[in-house]
This record gives C-alpha cells, structure tokens and sequence, in this order.
C-alpha cells in the first residue's frame, strides 16, 4: 500500500516540476512562491516534526534545534567554500555558484526518499497513521517538485540537469517506501535528519531564493506569493493531522 501511494507522490512531484516550469516568464512570482514554500515546509511541517521524534536536550536544547541550526551553518559554510574555490579559479563575484544548485536539489532527493521511508515506516504502525502521512506526503511533494527545479534552475544549470534532478526527486519516495520492506527506520534518527535538513533549507529560501524574488520585482504579486506558499504548506499541514 506504502508503495502505490508513493506512485501518487511521484506524479505529484513531476507535477510541481511541471508547473514551475511553465511559468518561466514570471521568475520573480515563481521564486516568491517557492520561497514561501520552503518556509512552511520547514517551519509548519519539518521542524516540528523533529522536535516531536528527537526532542532530548543536550546542555539545555533540544537536540533537534541543534540540528537545525547545523544544518543552517553547514549550508552556508559549504556555499563559502565553493565561492572562495570559484573565485580562486577567476569566476566572478556574485555569480551563481552551480555546484550550489545541484547539492540543494540533491538534498531535496534525500529528503523525498525519507518522505517514502516515513510513508512505508507509518503504515507498519497501522492504516490509519498511514493514510495520515499519505495526505501529508502527497500534498507537499508537489512543493518538492516545484521546488527541486526551480532552485536547480536559478543557480544556472541547464535544463536538462533540472529535469533529471526532478526525476530522480520523484522517484526517491517510491524506492523509500519499498526499502521499508526490508529495515525499519528509528525515530530518533529520522528526527535528527528533518531538524538538519529543515536548516539547510531555511538558509537557502532565506539567503538565496527570497532575496533573489525581490531583487528586481519587489512587487506585492512577489510577496503574496509566498504569502501564498507558505498558507499551503499550513492547509496540507491541517488536513493531515
């Protein structure tokens, strides 16, 4: 069963790739709304997931927000690294960095084969968990897809490195939904993993895709985009609890 839901969310995932791809003439509306998105996934969605799974305290704070903020430091620390290498070799300053854009897009991968992980891991506690997480799954992978092709796009990598980064961001839930067949995933762990990973992403809609939206079109459209994403990420995040 974990499997064929998974299947719905992979034409859920191609679908938001799909969508972010056929509004190129609106880039500023576009990076809006997948700015929104990926502040409600982690603040609405991702982080309170991981306090919930991994909630112990290390010298007063949950090791979860450790994590997160790992993850935020990490991020940035890496795409530091890349720009003193890129610099070293001549590039310019300012110029997007397309290593950037292909470790965040694979970072979504990582997140959507978890996504299949937990999606396989709930229906082994029982259908009704399951069909909790189905919705939850489903709902936000088109959130995945739209926004695995267009941060791969906005750091400068062709097309086609976009597309393959949102097929492979599309099948990553199914394979994680039918690995549960062989190994059950602890809790702890998995909360561990959203807390870094909602810190990762917070940096890049933080210092990359919302300053990038407002850069040239700081119109209210831009801003009710986000708005916009971040309200959906709150109904998908209703409806499935």
């Amino acid at each position: 069963m974990a499997v064929l839901v998974a299947l719905g969310a992979f034409l859920m995932t191609l679908f938001g790739g799909w969508a972010a791809q056929r509004v190129t003439d609106r880039r500023h509306l576009v990076l809006g709304l997948a700015g929104g998105l990926m502040l409600g996934v982690v603040g609405l969605d991702l982080l309170p997931e991981a306090m919930e799974a991994a909630g112990d305290e290390v010298f007063g704070v949950p090791g979860a927000l450790l994590l997160f903020v790992g993850g935020f430091l990490f991020t940035h620390l890496v795409e530091r690294l890349l720009a003193v290498r890129q610099a070293a070799h001549g590039v310019e300053a300012g110029e997007r960095l397309p290593q950037v854009g292909l470790t965040a897009a694979a970072a979504m991968v990582a997140h959507s084969l978890m996504d299949g992980i937990a999606l396989g891991a709930a229906f082994q506690v029982g259908g009704g968990m399951g069909a909790a997480v189905a919705l939850a799954v489903v709902s936000h992978d088109f959130a995945d897809g739209f926004n695995t092709y267009t941060i791969t796009s906005l750091y400068g990598n062709a097309r086609r490195k976009a597309v393959a980064m949102l097929v492979a961001d599309a099948i990553a839930p199914v394979l994680g939904a039918a690995s549960t067949l062989l190994f059950t995933l602890p809790e702890e762990l998995l909360g561990g993993y959203l807390g870094f990973f909602g810190g990762a992403l917070l940096y890049l809609a933080a210092s990359e895709i919302l300053p990038e939206a407002h850069h040239e079109h700081p119109a209210r459209s831009t801003l009710l985009c986000t708005v916009a994403g971040v309200g959906f990420i709150w109904l998908v995040v209703g409806l499935a609890g």
